[in-house]
């Protein structure tokens, strides 16, 4: 089978390339370069990553290709990206990265050159039953990436091999050191791409001017100034330079709420106030991997954040959306994440947090 990987310059892909040749299979790789700017060294670094993909075909003696997609990502991912800081939301771009870029815009480039298959390193699994696709949490539980992968569709998951789906990420890196590959013990990377090593902030408001406003507690009280709400999201506690007060708690302030309207960031005392905790949340643009809604009222698990555990919860339809009752309250649920839903191992899609519930701040 011809097999196309998606080469990062990263250990994990370049572990699936490996494994895809020993498997016999007639393997190619592509790294994909999906952003540019002015400022490269401050991005990701793309020239660094490619010369190591580059490597790792050498390695493996299998052809190299190379695709620029950033005005594909400019596109269908980052302008998405700015959309939602603009409304207040906190949005995640690796979710619609993995559905618009690696799995449609690789895919078509990848079938260009002939490949059946597209393969990744992404920690997760696909099975096939009753002639459906299902995506399956990994072996690893720490490294699975299948909130990322939920947008994905029956024929996006037909057509994407996941050689990682049953490893444990010290098992990969152990393979890449026996099989020579000089990024064995590269950093993985964190964050968002197109930032890089830049303060978000700053790299933010270059796309979306800052206006400084009030700082305010729940009951309106004025604490201070911050530099935009937009930047602003539930459960931060960085940069809010709120010091001591007077008669105040010892304990640390965080974010817990936000009027992008008004330009005003409320915040509130301890790391599970009340104003964080939520049972229940409104989604929108619910994806369902089946390709069929299941029948509703489900009762299930969700995730409402990467490494979450998966939460006991009841899901049903209103005439505002998917409403999502947790069985116990979860922290700093965020408008514009992604809330994701699980059936033992099963990832059966998601959608995007419209609204949490949560006491009502001052106007």
């Amino acid at each position: 089978m011809h097999v196309v990987v998606g080469l990062s310059g990263g250990v994990d892909s370049a572990v699936a390339a490996l494994l895809l040749q020993r498997a016999g299979d007639d393997v190619a790789g592509m790294f994909m370069q999906n952003w540019e700017d002015d400022e490269p060294e401050s991005a990701c670094r793309t020239d660094e990553d490619r010369k190591d993909a580059l490597a790792i075909c050498a390695r493996l003696g299998i052809p190299f290709h190379a695709r620029n997609f950033a005005a594909e990502y400019r596109e269908s991912v980052f302008a998405h990206f700015l959309d939602g800081y603009r409304a207040g939301r906190t949005p995640n771009p690796d979710v619609l990265c993995n559905r618009e870029i690696k799995f449609r815009t690789f895919l078509d480039a990848a079938r260009e050159l002939g490949a059946e298959k597209i393969a990744t390193g992404h920690y997760a699994r696909v099975a096939q039953a009753d002639g459906r696709y299902r995506l399956l949490r990994a072996s690893d539980r720490d490294k699975d990436q299948t909130y990322f992968l939920h947008a994905l569709d029956q024929a996006q998951l037909g057509a994407a091999l996941f050689p990682l789906g049953e490893l444990r990420k010290a098992h990969v890196r152990a393979l890449a050191r026996e099989a020579g590959f000089a990024v064995h013990d590269k950093k993985d990377s964190t964050g968002i791409c197109f930032i890089g090593e830049r303060d978000f902030r700053e790299f933010l408001s270059k796309y979306l001017p800052a206006r400084p406003g009030e700082l305010r507690t729940p009951e309106g009280e004025m604490l201070g100034e911050h530099h935009g709400a937009m930047f602003y999201t539930p459960g931060q506690r960085t940069g809010l330079r709120i010091g001591g007060r007077a008669g105040s708690s010892p304990e640390p302030w965080y974010v817990v709420g936000k009027d992008v309207r008004r330009n005003v960031v409320y915040v509130a005392q301890g790391a599970r106030n009340r104003w964080l905790m939520s049972q229940t949340l409104l989604a929108d643009d619910v994806h369902w991997i089946s390709g069929d809604p299941p029948a509703l009222p489900l009762h299930c698990e969700a995730m409402v954040r990467y490494r979450q555990e998966p939460q006991a919860c009841g899901v049903e339809w209103t005439d505002k959306g998917i409403r999502v009752q947790f069985h116990e309250k979860q922290r700093a649920v965020a408008a514009g994440q992604s809330v994701v839903f699980y059936a033992g191992d099963e990832c059966l899609g998601g959608g995007v947090v419209k609204s949490a519930d949560s006491p009502d701040i001052a106007p």
